[in-house]
């Protein structure tokens, strides 16, 4: 079964009077690239969640996000008083020396100074954590379960379009046995504005044979037809294999093009670009493969 690189999860949770919502999502790349936005007080613990996130998503373009929303209880204030003490010396000090008056609220005008008032930063505490690794992996689950879902309609798709160029394959046969009597009459009339009187036989036999062996694809429909099969088989697998599928799609056009260059009719022409159109669909869908 093949997966998307396309995600999207998201876990709520309360804790420590603290709402947390935590976000995943990822989109195709070709390597594992991880973004990561976290409240500072978390970033002592980043190297754990990529860690934990590289573990379960192999690759993808992902980007990770937790917000929160803190209360007033959770980043006490506190009065900064040697600061105050300085700030008030200074402006005694001053009104002293312009023989004014230090107004009686003039606590208030101080405490809006910098660096008056402090926030104390809390630690994360190890529940906190706890909720934190909880719901990181419930969010991954999530993506993992929208990634299978999306990678159910690719693997439809997929398989619809190749089953549809193993059929193409089939109605080129009809147009290479009328190829040999086009061949055949094409010779002729080469022959004819030539005003050759008498033609070898046998020899015309022989040269004709020669072209035919040039053109034959045979070969080429065997080899289109087994990498067709494999693809199948490699698509239904337990493990999703992006890189896989796309090798098997490289084989895939190489024979569609051999084909086209040897198939020297328009008809076949016709199912030739068909089939190379199916094909660029295929590619694009593989671009987001797991």
């Amino acid at each position: 079964m093949i997966k998307s690189m396309t995600g999207y999860g998201k876990a709520e949770c309360e804790v420590q009077s603290k709402n947390m919502i935590i976000e995943i999502k990822s989109l195709n790349s070709k390597q594992l690239d991880l973004n990561i936005r976290i409240p500072s007080v978390y970033k002592e613990k980043e190297f754990e969640l990529r860690n934990e996130i590289s573990r379960s998503l192999i690759r993808g373009k992902v980007d990770f996000y937790i917000s929160t929303d803190s209360t007033a209880e959770e980043m006490p204030v506190s009065v900064n008083k040697n600061v105050i003490r300085s700030y008030f010396q200074q402006v005694s000090e001053v009104a002293k020396e312009l023989n004014l008056i230090v107004p009686n609220d003039i606590l208030s005008s101080l405490l809006r100074l910098p660096d008056a008032l402090k926030a104390e930063k809390l630690g994360i505490t190890d529940s906190e954590w706890e909720a934190v690794l909880c719901n990181t992996k419930i969010a991954i689950e999530l993506l993992n379960q929208f990634r299978c879902q999306e990678g159910k309609a690719l693997e439809n798709d997929m398989v619809d379009r190749i089953n549809l160029i193993t059929c193409m394959a089939i109605d080129l046969e009809p147009f290479e046995k009328q190829r040999v009597e086009k061949l055949k009459i094409k010779l002729k009339q080469s022959l004819d504005e030539l005003s050759i009187e008498k033609i070898d036989q046998n020899r015309f036999e022989q040269e004709l044979i020669y072209y035919l062996e040039k053109l034959d694809i045979t070969e080429e429909k065997v080899r289109l037809a087994n990498h067709c099969s494999y693809f199948m088989e490699t698509i239904a697998e337990a493990e999703s294999s992006g890189k896989k599928l796309a090798f098997i799609v490289q084989e895939i056009g190489r024979e569609i093009n051999t084909i086209g260059s040897k198939a020297n009719d328009s008809d076949m022409q016709k199912i030739v670009v068909s089939m190379k159109d199916e094909l660029e669909k295929i590619k694009e869908q593989i671009n987001n493969v797991l």
